[in-house]
């Protein structure tokens, strides 16, 4: 059996146009502060929603590392864009948990990681289509959307830091 071909144009990821509501739930994000999740995604900057646990050793570094270098990219673009990690494992993943797991990838301003209740957390996540009843069934998800847009774009699958920026580009484009 060959093994598979990594061509640089070869996608391997599934793009979908999806649209969504936001439940109107109250969560905390990395610093312990309670925000209205309706309210903050009520924004003019382009969104990237990702959903991550604080131990998870497969999938979560991966996305937090494509997440970070697209994050240093568009700053250094002046680029305002808004990143938000929701956690999948609400039981464990304290504020000062995520605070850390934010640290450990050099996460800046304008990237935001939300836990909370575990009832809040699995709205957001029904919301968004990415429930799983156990954490380690998770799967690569990445959601994005445009100012003020109602249409999200689902990007099922890992991505590359460079096929982020690429989605990123063709999303502002719209």
């Amino acid at each position: 059996m060959a093994s598979p071909s990594f061509a640089a144009d070869k996608q391997y990821y599934q793009k979908t146009l999806v649209k969504y509501r936001i439940p109107d739930v109250v969560l905390l994000d990395h610093d312990g502060k309670e925000v209205r999740i309706k309210e903050f995604f009520d924004t003019d900057q382009v969104i990237i929603v990702d959903f991550i646990y604080g131990t998870c050793t497969t999938i979560c570094p991966v996305l937090s590392v494509g997440f970070s270098y697209f994050q240093k990219k568009t700053l250094k673009m002046g680029e305002k864009v808004r990143l938000v990690s929701f956690s999948i494992d609400p039981d464990n993943d304290t504020p000062e948990i995520m605070r850390e797991y934010l640290e450990r990838y050099d996460g800046q301003t304008g990237w935001t990681i939300f836990t909370g209740k575990r009832d809040d957390i699995t709205a957001v996540l029904r919301s968004f289509d990415a429930y799983v009843s156990n954490k380690m069934d998770h799967y690569p998800l990445t959601i994005m959307r445009g100012p003020e847009d109602n249409q999200w774009v689902r990007l099922h699958g890992m991505l590359s830091a460079s096929d982020l920026m690429k989605e990123y580009m063709q999303l502002k484009k719209e």
